[in-house]
């Protein structure tokens, strides 16, 4: 029974860090579908860095910086130049997949060095309580919220919409890119090409699903990690699901997400659970 419960945990932890990423990038207003690029930009540079270094933990922090660097990339072209923020995400994840297949090639063969203690699983589930505390309990959360919610409203108050967004697309970027590490460097110990393998949707899927709260976040994680876990089981057990239905599982959940995000349903709009009001918005600091 431990054993279960240690694999749904370590089958869920990628998928928790990436989505506590993106719930804070969208509680700001800011839709990022390049969840999925930032997640194997973390993959590359946390397996790289770990490599050189020895050091599993000097990996996580190159994730971290890697996908909050990338997710510069996104804050430039959307809060700068107010470029379209769901083309802008999908063109992140398609550049994030072409770098890291590039320059993962040196990589390919080489192997991760062990970890020991596996302090990542632990940190992502004090994370929840940790995100929920400081999106609810302090001003800078409210803030961040409100930002999210009317950012007309809140420059109108005088904060400063795009800083905030600009940090928030930041941390989203760095829990990604220790998401994407976690693959790399604690479960598959190698790299490989394209290994989230559609993560980042996932995430994105569970965002919503989710309601944007972190304690319902960790709900859709574990359902993740339970499916992926039931799925090995059963393999293991002579019931193999169709490979096609699982390679086509992200870019469905991807649809899904798209649909509901557009929907004008109410329990989207209001009350408990209702999307950010300003939720890929393009902010216009001018008007």
């Amino acid at each position: 029974m431990t054993d279960l419960v240690w694999l749904l945990l370590t089958a869920s932890t990628p998928i928790l860090w990436a989505a506590l990423g993106e719930m804070v990038a969208e509680r700001a207003g800011v839709l990022n579908l390049g969840v999925e690029g930032m997640m194997i930009t973390g993959a590359l540079a946390g397996f790289a860095v770990a490599h050189a270094t020895g050091s599993p933990s000097a990996g996580f922090i190159g994730a971290a910086v890697a996908g909050a660097a990338l997710s510069l990339i996104f804050s430039l072209v959307t809060l700068v130049f107010l470029a379209n923020q769901v083309a802008t995400g999908l063109a992140l994840t398609l550049f994030g997949l072409g770098l890291t297949a590039m320059f993962g090639k040196a990589y390919e063969g080489m192997k991760a060095p062990a970890m020991g203690f596996d302090w990542v699983v632990w940190m992502g589930l004090l994370l929840v309580p940790a995100l929920w505390w400081w999106l609810n309990r302090t001003r800078a959360g409210l803030t961040l919220r409100s930002v999210g919610d009317n950012h007309d409203a809140a420059h109108a108050l005088g904060t400063p919409v795009r800083l905030v967004r600009l940090g928030a697309i930041a941390v989203g970027g760095a829990l990604a890119g220790v998401g994407g590490a976690y693959v790399s460097i604690a479960r598959v110990l190698q790299w490989t090409e394209g290994m989230t393998a559609g993560a980042g949707w996932i995430a994105l899927a569970i965002v919503v699903f989710a309601g944007w709260s972190p304690i319902g976040v960790l709900a859709g994680a574990a359902l993740f990690g339970g499916v992926t876990v039931l799925q090995l089981r059963a393999q293991a057990a002579g019931f193999h699901l169709p490979v096609q239905l699982l390679a086509a599982s992200p870019y469905i959940a991807t649809i899904i997400v798209l649909v509901l995000i557009s929907a004008q349903h109410k329990y989207l709009r209001r009350g408990a659970g209702a999307a950010p009001g300003s939720l890929g918005q393009t902010f216009h600091p001018d008007t």
